[in-house]
């Protein structure tokens, strides 16, 4: 028995009924998979809606500290919204060179959740940061003493160690476009640190150990060149 091609005659047969029933069953099939793939699509639908929505909720903006970039400091930050008002911001810079006999070699890591007055990228806000990093500097002339804290001591010496610390921030930012602005902030706190001390920038002989200095002051100045997502 000849076996053609097709669907609704699978078989020939004399039987009528048989013929109606594959054919029937083919139908089914068929009507059951379009109802699978119209479910499917539309499941994909309304997730690539989510999806899309969370995105566009969740604005990115990348930054550096032109402050930072004039002291030769390499330094990026990255900043996501959390909501329409707030944002957290990851900032870090290093610096791993000696400039002529001044050394000023640090890394140091910053995180800051910031509160917007309008909307999130404009206009007033303040934050709230965390701080940490290490530093290996010396031999930098200066006479500056604040609140309690003798910078003048790098001008002969050599200080190395680490520190943590914690502050508040205010700032503003510019809307230049679309997609860039310009930040100001400055931010104030305190920070624990813990050193060895060395006679001059080049020394290996130490002149006291382990160290401890509470700071008080600055902890954040930074003009942002920022660009939105």
């Amino acid at each position: 028995m000849r076996r053609p091609f097709g669907v609704g005659r699978l078989y020939r047969l004399t039987v009528s009924g048989v013929t109606a029933i594959v054919v029937q069953n083919s139908k089914e099939q068929t009507r059951y998979n379009l109802k699978m793939k119209r479910t499917i699509l539309l499941l994909l639908i309304v997730l690539s809606t989510g999806l899309l929505r969370t995105v566009r909720a969740q604005d990115v903006a990348v930054k550096t500290n032109l402050l930072y970039d004039a002291l030769l400091n390499v330094n990026a930050g990255v900043e996501v919204g959390l909501a329409p008002r707030w944002t957290l911001d990851v900032s870090a810079d290093m610096n791993l060179w000696t400039v002529g006999d001044r050394k000023w070699k640090h890394w140091l890591l910053q995180p800051e959740a910031s509160y917007w007055f309008c909307d999130r990228f404009a206009g007033h806000f303040v934050g709230a940061h965390l701080l940490g990093g290490q530093y290996n500097a010396g031999n930098i002339h200066n006479s500056l003493n604040f609140l309690g804290t003798d910078f003048s001591v790098l001008t002969d010496h050599r200080y190395q160690g680490w520190a943590v610390g914690a502050g508040l921030a205010y700032g503003y930012s510019w809307i230049i476009d679309r997609h860039w602005n310009i930040e100001a902030e400055i931010g104030l706190g305190w920070v624990y640190t813990r050193y060895d001390v060395y006679p001059c920038a080049n020394c290996g002989t130490k002149v006291a150990s382990d160290k401890a200095h509470n700071y008080v002051g600055p902890t954040k100045a930074a003009i942002n060149l920022i660009y939105t997502f």
